[in-house]
């Protein structure tokens, strides 16, 4: 199970890096069409196309965010799961063949 979990964690790493690449492309391909619109003589037409392009960055960044928060809870979920008191099955075992033993003598 340990090695399914650091196989998990080495998917989310890749996942998280990916997120963070994105973000950044992103970012700057939105910066870049920013300053296209400030400095074109725009019309209509032009900012009716390039409003488009910097709609569809904002929703890569807002999946993006999402992406991040999915991946925190999953995180969190198995960190919390870590951090639970429970008996292994052996530990079960040994306490129950404890009482038996105790009980009977």
């Amino acid at each position: 199970m340990e090695s399914g979990l650091k196989h998990v964690s080495e998917y989310i790493q890749e996942a998280i890096e990916n997120i963070k690449n994105d973000r950044s492309i992103t970012a700057n391909l939105l910066s870049d069409l920013v300053i296209e619109i400030k400095k074109t003589q725009s019309t209509a037409d032009t900012h009716k196309d390039l409003g488009q392009i910097a709609a569809k960055y904002v929703e890569t960044l807002q999946r993006s965010n999402e992406q991040l928060v999915k991946i925190t809870a999953l995180l969190h979920k198995q960190l919390s799961k870590q951090e639970d008191v429970s008996l292994s099955n052996e530990d079960k075992d040994e306490l129950f063949d404890l009482i038996q033993g105790n009980g009977n003598g």
